[in-house]
């Protein structure tokens, strides 16, 4: 014990080169020298290649041959979802050496050094590559191909629409480079484009097998506006919204669902043009066929109005069989109207069977025929001399055309609106949609006219007249309207009369104007014409204020054998008016 307690250590003693068991003896320096001599020679901003030696998701740890690993970002390997350990990869040297003394290295810019080479390559050798979806933008997704980021429009993802276009972010896939534009570095991938060619070989067979008539099963892909996109297998056909049901269709979704599997029958198919028409709503009987066999013309039928255009509506009585209500039967108005004014799509109606042909699968359908029709009782209803309350539908030059009540109509003629005033239009004397009180002159059932009259429910003021407006009497009168051929006088008892002219020169030889009051002589009276003829200046001519009424005239005539003329207003050129009443009673005689 007491020898080894005098043992001491020596000073130049080299324990590290002990521990080691090698070059015992050898500087420090030539040891360096000699490790650095087995290390890669590296270069900065230069593309090596390396060794994976470890993945997780935060880092890739990447060996050189350096005497330190470079630590990557994992996102730079997104595009490679198989990377694993052991795997050759190239790295571009960002520095030797960081402030922690690490190898930097990145393997996106490796990637981008030799991107458009390849890029181009895969484009004219119509090579497969591989890319990650990155994420979605405007049309499409964005995918990052050899560290370029590339566009993947929405239409080249798959042969199918794509519904959900999210699920695809993050997924490598396989791609085509379908276009790159060099000035502005872009590119367009297609993943369609992959199995496009596979798909047209798998289309032809299975077309090529295809028959009229033959039926197949399903699976609901699209659902248009148009019609249902049915995948039968590798090929897909079209159910047209015409085809999906016997019924009208306003949606395709209200008959099937996406993904829903269904039978449906080949109506017709193009092989050149791949395109094949299926049906579904022929793998169900007509409803025609099944339409109950005792239904006849005359029943009273209920149904849902689906279709209404201005001519009429078509009723849906049960799916796939519907009959027409025309707009002349849904009124016994003869009025020009739409349908819309009477019926409404989803309205539920009832009508009666107007026409029934089975074989043409055709149905006429009525509602007016639910009321009694009014002309069926029409005189009693509207005897003549009867008065009524009509509202006024609309005029024309001759008259006005009212309603009594819905499709019973009638014309008051423009003559029998007033007995006094002169009417020169209808809309002068009243309007479009008022109430005006009538008396019925005339039934014509069989055209279904009515004649009425307005002015008949008062008493004929000319009645009266003809007692007081005797030829010869004088009446107090106001000049009311002036025209080139004379003038309208309204005589204070009431009626009208006109004066030509020379009737109206007053005593000290001026023109009567407008709005004067003057006297004035009736020089002739014509119940029948309803016509008053006066003169203001034979109230003071001398020799001229002797007229006698026309029975007088006659009288005198067959005593003194001498042509009286009463009516001076007409002019002496007219002659006497005996002979031009005796003539019209030989023309009246006649007819």
């Amino acid at each position: 014990m007491s020898n080894l307690n005098n043992v001491q250590p020596l000073d130049d003693f080299n324990w590290d080169e002990f521990e080691n068991g090698s070059n015992l003896g050898a500087s420090k320096e030539d040891l360096q020298k000699a490790y650095d001599e087995t290390l890669n020679k590296i270069q900065e901003h230069e593309v090596v290649e390396g060794t994976v030696i470890s993945v997780d998701k935060k880092e890739v740890v990447v060996n050189i041959g350096y005497k330190s690993d470079g630590i990557i970002p994992a996102s730079e390997f997104r595009y490679n979802s198989d990377l694993k350990v052991g795997d050759k990869v190239e790295v571009y040297v960002e520095d030797q050496e960081d402030k922690k003394g690490q190898l930097v290295l990145s393997h996106k810019k490796a990637r981008l050094s030799k991107s458009w080479d390849l890029i181009n390559q895969a484009l004219d050798n119509d090579e497969v590559i591989q890319g990650y979806i990155k994420c979605r933008t405007k049309g499409g997704m964005i995918v990052d191909v050899f560290g370029i980021e590339a566009f993947l429009p929405g239409s080249q993802i798959d042969v199918h629409p794509i519904r959900d276009y999210d699920v695809f972010v993050g997924k490598t896939m396989e791609f085509k480079v379908v276009k790159i534009n060099q000035e502005f570095r872009n590119v367009v991938v297609s993943h369609k484009a992959l199995i496009e060619a596979e798909l047209e070989a798998q289309k032809k067979e299975i077309i090529s097998h295809l028959e009229k008539g033959q039926v197949l099963e399903g699976t609901v892909k699209n659902i248009t506006s148009y019609g249902v996109f049915v995948d039968l297998g590798g090929v897909d056909g079209l159910v047209h919204i015409t085809d999906l049901s016997w019924g009208r269709v306003s949606d395709p979704h209200e008959v099937v669902a996406l993904d829903q599997k269904i039978q449906v029958v080949i109506l017709d198919f193009d092989e050149d043009k791949k395109r094949i028409a299926l049906g579904l709503k022929q793998l169900t009987p007509h409803p025609w066929d099944a339409l109950d066999a005792d239904l006849k013309v005359g029943d009273h039928i209920k149904g849902k109005v689906v279709v209404i255009a201005d001519y009429g509506a078509f009723v849906e009585i049960q799916p796939g069989v519907e009959g027409l209500i025309h707009v002349s039967e849904m009124s016994w108005s003869q009025h020009l109207r739409s349908a819309q004014e009477f019926l409404h799509v989803g309205d539920e109606v009832e009508a009666v069977i107007l026409t029934l042909d089975r074989q043409e699968r055709k149905m006429s359908l009525g509602i007016k025929q639910l009321k009694d029709d009014p002309w069926e009782t029409i005189e009693t209803k509207y005897p003549v001399n009867s008065k009524h309350t009509a509202k006024v539908r609309n005029f024309t030059n001759f008259g006005i055309f009212v309603e009594l009540e819905e499709g019973v109509d009638g014309l008051i003629h423009i003559s029998d609106l007033s007995w006094t005033k002169k009417v020169k239009h209808p809309s002068d004397f009243t309007s479009v949609g008022a109430d005006i009180d009538v008396v019925v002159l005339e039934i014509d059932k069989e055209n279904r006219r009515l004649s009425l009259g307005h002015k008949q429910l008062e008493e004929n003021p000319w009645d009266t007249y003809e007692t007081l407006y005797t030829p010869g009497s004088v009446h107090e009168g106001k000049i009311t309207e002036i025209m080139d051929k004379g003038a309208v006088i309204t005589l204070n008892e009431g009626g009208e009369g006109f004066a030509t002219p020379k009737h109206l020169t007053k005593e000290d030889n001026s023109q009567a104007k407008l709005g004067e009051e003057l006297p004035f002589k009736v020089i002739e009276f014509n119940k029948e014409t309803r016509r008053i003829i006066l003169s203001h200046s034979r109230t003071f001519e001398e020799g001229k204020d002797e007229v006698k009424p026309r029975h007088h005239a006659a009288s005198n005539r067959k005593q003194n054998d001498t042509p009286v003329i009463n009516n001076v207003a007409a002019g002496t050129s007219l002659g006497d008016l005996d002979v031009l009443a005796k003539l019209k009673a030989d023309l009246d005689k006649n007819k």
